[in-house]
């Protein structure tokens, strides 16, 4: 599914302007916007559609996308594989570290699968789902930070025996390279020898709490992938379409709350991949015309400026 561009790093393998520009991800350039798939799921009724939205994915210049087998209990990525030839050039990046509820009566809710067993079982369902033997990088969702799933239990896993796992399965050529995902400063320390290529963690304009370790991320070569990109997808969580200053330079510049809050997350950081996710052709669009926004001094002065709750990183 992933091919070599003969192009500029600025285009895409199908000659489409990288959405956002082009970054480096596990030793591929890929955009700097990216689309997390997730909501794909919505679209199960329609799957005419959700084909069609992944094909404007990649006429928009992403060629980065972002899955799981537990989205939709494996729906989600059926699509990809069906959706994505081989000329588009999609880097694919999965996660491990869930599964979905296994009571058929249960309404597609996800369980902790932390223990090794279990993670090399969803590398290989992956692998399955997306029609590869080669998937470029695998995220270990670890449930120690962030809003969601929390591990319990046997499901409190050494992170040295989940690593081994996931290196023996790279050793192997199944995955090309580790990511983490809902982690604490203290676990992607212990992790960066193992070659660590990104971490995905809730972070947002109003949610800053992690800055340290995106700043390590800086230093270490690694990739800082945020979700939830504009907050509020769990109760408590600020929203960033709501915050006064956001809305004040959107109104002021034209663009949607939503496209300046992902446009200060592309200039805040060089090492920042977006991955937001939509079900909506236009959103989607939205989406990626934020890469071409332009924030002046000022503005970024006014947006840095957000009072943000203070945590330990």
């Amino acid at each position: 599914m992933t091919t070599d561009s003969t192009l500029t790093p600025q285009h895409t393998a199908s000659g489409a302007p990288r959405a956002g520009g082009a970054a480096d991800l596990a030793g591929r350039t890929v955009s700097r916007i990216g689309y997390g798939a997730m909501q794909l799921e919505h679209l199960r009724a329609d799957r005419r559609a959700a084909i069609a939205l992944l094909r404007r994915v990649a006429e928009l210049g992403v060629d980065h996308v972002d899955t799981a087998h537990f989205y939709g209990d494996g729906f989600v990525n059926d699509v990809i594989r069906d959706a994505f030839r081989p000329e588009d050039g999609i880097t694919v990046v999965s996660k491990v570290g869930a599964d979905p509820e296994p009571d058929p009566g249960a309404a597609r809710t996800l369980r902790p699968a932390q223990r090794p067993e279990e993670l090399r079982a969803s590398v290989e369902a992956n692998l399955t789902g997306l029609g590869l033997d080669h998937i470029p990088v695998v995220n270990l969702r670890r449930l120690d930070a962030g809003p969601g799933l929390r591990a319990e239990g046997d499901q409190r896993v050494d992170l040295d025996d989940q690593l081994a796992v996931l290196t023996a399965l790279r050793d192997a050529g199944k995955i090309g390279a580790i990511g983490l995902s809902g982690v604490t400063l203290d676990i992607l320390r212990r992790a960066v020898p193992a070659g660590i290529v990104c971490v995905q963690n809730a972070y947002s304009l109003v949610t800053r709490d992690d800055e340290e370790m995106l700043r390590l991320c800086a230093a270490e070569g690694i990739a800082w992938v945020p979700f939830f990109p504009l907050g509020g997808a769990f109760p408590g969580v600020p929203k960033v379409t709501d915050d006064p200053a956001v809305l004040a330079v959107a109104r002021s510049l034209g663009h949607t709350p939503a496209q300046i809050g992902l446009a200060w997350l592309l200039r805040h950081a060089p090492h920042v991949l977006l991955i937001p996710g939509t079900a909506n052709p236009r959103h989607l669009e939205e989406n990626i015309a934020a890469g071409a926004i332009h924030l002046d001094a000022t503005t970024l002065a006014a947006l840095d400026a957000v009072a943000r709750p203070t945590g330990s990183g």
